[in-house]
């Protein structure tokens, strides 16, 4: 839920995530598929709110939320909602993006929501008061990275990072991506895979690997040392109405 990267290679699209957190905060459980609005999805749960960070779907579906939306926020700790409940709401919709339009964020903690679906791939960000929603190209390379845990300058280090390893690369692998995400770069505060001290550090690494007909989640729990896959067959899309 702190950093996101988005790279497409021969019509396979990925979407990886670190998620960094308090070494103190509950592990989350495995992925599992489970029905929610009668639409399947697929997420490792956080046991804290019962939410997640990363969600995918039947219809080929990926979601990831980043805390924070622009700039680092005052947190109130008297939200209405977790937002990984909100995602869960979101990725239970056949039509996810109409759904955040419409979807009440009052006294919602500021997030960032990266979605792909149907060959579309938008930034969705809820700022506390107001939403933003922006396409972007799904021939192009995209990383984020939460802005409440990286400052401007470690943004643009990391930044920096990503395009040196997609400068060299023909073809892009769930395999060599993974292993880009599993490297702290001789950093152990900006890297993307961090330990600060022993207050935070980056948990776990998953990975959506999207194709025409499946989407596959990896996700890697680094406290246990232990890696699960989930399949899901996706729908034509021409079975997608709303």
């Amino acid at each position: 839920m702190c950093t996101v990267s988005f790279l497409a290679s021969d019509h396979t699209f990925f979407i990886t995530s670190n998620r960094d957190e308090q070494i103190d905060r509950a592990t989350a459980l495995q992925p599992l598929t489970t029905t929610i609005n009668n639409v399947q999805i697929t997420f490792p749960e956080d046991p804290k709110a019962g939410g997640s960070w990363f969600v995918i779907n039947e219809f080929g579906m990926a979601a990831v939320l980043l805390n924070g939306a622009f700039v680092k926020h005052h947190h109130t700790g008297s939200y209405r909602k977790s937002r990984g409940l909100i995602l869960l709401e979101i990725a239970s919709c056949i039509n996810p993006f109409k759904h955040f339009e419409r979807l009440n964020l009052d006294n919602i903690e500021p997030f960032t929501l990266i979605l792909f679906q149907h060959f579309r791939l938008m930034e969705l960000r809820w700022d506390g008061e107001c939403k933003h929603e922006k396409e972007l190209d799904i021939k192009q390379p995209h990383i984020y990275s939460s802005c409440t845990l990286y400052s401007a300058e470690a943004v643009k280090q990391r930044e920096g990072l990503f395009d040196d390893f997609i400068a060299d690369k023909i073809h892009f692998t769930e395999d060599n991506i993974a292993a880009f995400h599993s490297n702290n770069h001789h950093d152990n505060l900006n890297g993307f895979v961090i330990k600060r001290s022993e207050v935070l550090q980056t948990l776990s690494i998953t990975q959506a690997v999207i194709t025409r007909q499946n989407i596959d989640m990896h996700h890697h729990d680094l406290l246990l040392q232990k890696k699960y896959s989930v399949s899901m067959a996706t729908h034509p899309l021409q079975l997608i109405k709303q």
